[in-house]
């Protein structure tokens, strides 16, 4: 048997990218070896042109401060994300300092998040929202319109056309951002490249299994010429996307019983007409629609991959059961255990609306999605806009004591009781918030290390131990900061 490895990374994406950056700062002796199944990485969710790319924040996502059956408003999740994010762009910024990531604009660009929404009832929500939001320190700068002319100046788009007399309202924050989490990960993995971790592609991890000796027996094939060949480690993290749940229940650990995970696809109406994205630099949120899940928002936003701004509108919801964008079309079967069929019965039956509201989508043309991109620009012409696929996402099913089971939206890091293993489940926000994911997951797998870590982990991250928002000059000093070195000023 090989000598053990200390580190398997699985996956090659932003969650990957971010926990072996972390471990090669805290740790450079450790041997650590990342596995890809496709030939490149960053090529499933952590792609640019397979998500949103909005930098999640809270600054314009209702679905993170829902309105409560009482009418009430709570900032205390919205400001969560935010703290998470924060603590993202302190690393990255830390990282371009050190020469590790290259120019901000190859992965990061300053772009107004701005919020939309039409009718009475909406509009009393916004301003609710508005007034909570304006006490908190680390959103400082959110504005509020019902005025068109103010809202034109912000996004032209959203007025040109409009029928006059509808309530309509916004908000906008000026210090949003539009990350390419695509050009981040790639980044990120040439340098722990060149710090002599082993990025493997082409290589596909299929079964894990756990040793007397408390390692873990690594079984892969090669892609090309479907050679097999294992692997020993200490310590594995599961970054597989939807492919997680997969390699987690062939490890056998009892924390992933009753997990379970429903795909849902989605497409983006894109444009490139250089006439139309001139009007538009801002990020645009709404409402979800009745059923839709909080992945589903619509959006009109700017994105600026490789340098070329384009405009995206949706997300449309597609149903494949596939787990991930090139997985195989067995995985939503293949997933089912005697732990977690029951919970996966109770949701199918309890979430009727979701189920309704897939079927919609699917049935919707080309005309009638952009007559859905109408509603946020009146203008819109059916041809200068083309449908693309975007990424697959896998939400969590588990186990509720009260309700049997339930669709849980978010994200979720599953591990075992002696921390030799832990895997990622779930979809947004993860990739704007993995530096916050994965400092929880050392905390939880490394309890022995992370207080010798901690000194180190302060030098990357100026904030780590501590939360942003109760002390207003800190939270206002480490956006200015960030926002230089990460050029967003400009």
């Amino acid at each position: 048997m090989s000598k053990p490895v200390d580190v398997v990374l699985i996956g090659g994406g932003i969650m990957s990218a971010t926990l072996g950056t972390l471990l090669k700062e805290l740790q450079p002796d450790w041997k650590i070896v990342v596995y890809e199944r496709l030939s490149e990485v960053a090529q499933e969710s952590s792609n640019a042109w397979n998500n949103a790319g909005t930098g999640h924040a809270a600054l314009c996502e209702l679905n993170y401060m829902p309105e409560g059956a009482d009418g009430s408003v709570d900032a205390a999740k919205a400001v969560q994300i935010n703290e998470q994010f924060q603590q993202s762009r302190q690393l990255w910024s830390t990282l371009i300092e050190q020469g590790v990531l290259d120019a901000p604009s190859t992965f990061i660009n300053a772009t107004p998040h701005m919020t939309f929404v039409r009718g009475e009832k909406d509009v009393a929500y916004l301003k609710k929202r508005y007034e909570e939001l304006k006490k908190q320190p680390l959103f400082a700068g959110i504005e509020y319109s019902e005025d068109s002319r103010v809202i034109n100046q912000w996004a032209p788009l959203l007025m040109q056309k409009r029928l006059k007399g509808e309530p309509f309202a916004a908000t906008r924050v000026p210090a949003g951002t539009d990350v390419d989490f695509g050009a981040l990960t790639r980044q990120l993995f040439a340098d722990l490249k060149s710090k002599g971790v082993e990025v493997v592609t082409d290589r596909e991890v299929r079964k894990l299994r756990k040793r007397a000796d408390g390692t873990w027996r690594v079984t892969w094939r090669n892609a090309i010429g479907r050679t097999p060949g294992e692997t020993s480690a200490r310590f594995v993290f599961v970054g597989a996307g939807g492919w997680a749940l997969k390699l987690l229940q062939s490890s056998g650990i009892p924390e992933i019983s009753g997990y379970g995970v429903f795909p849902i696809g989605g497409q983006f109406l894109k444009t490139s007409n250089p006439a139309i994205v001139a009007q538009h630099k801002a990020k645009v949120y709404s409402q979800a629609s009745v059923g839709a899940p909080p992945m589903s928002v619509p959006h009109l936003d700017t994105r600026v991959v490789d340098g070329e701004a384009s405009l995206l509108f949706g997300p449309f919801a597609t149903f494949s059961p596939k787990f991930l964008k090139k997985g195989r079309i067995t995985d939503i079967v293949a997933q089912v255990r005697p732990g977690n069929i029951g919970p996966m019965l109770k949701v199918a039956v309890t979430n009727f609306d979701l189920v309704k509201y897939l079927v919609g989508e699917l049935a919707k043309t080309h005309r009638k999605k952009v007559d859905s991109l109408r509603v946020f620009m009146p203008t819109a012409k059916d041809e200068d806009w083309t449908l693309i696929q975007a990424g697959q996402r896998a939400q969590v099913m588990k186990k509720d004591p009260q309700k049997g089971g339930v669709l849980q939206f978010g994200t979720e890091v599953i591990s075992s009781a002696d921390g030799s293993i832990a895997g990622l489940l779930g979809a947004s926000p993860g990739a704007s918030t993995a530096v916050s994911i994965m400092l929880g997951l050392l905390k939880t797998c490394f309890p022995e290390r992370i207080e010798g870590w901690e000194p180190r982990l302060r030098q990357l991250i100026p904030s780590y131990g501590e939360t942003l928002n109760p002390r207003p000059e800190a939270a206002a000093a480490t956006l200015s900061k960030t926002a230089e070195v990460l050029a967003l000023n400009v």
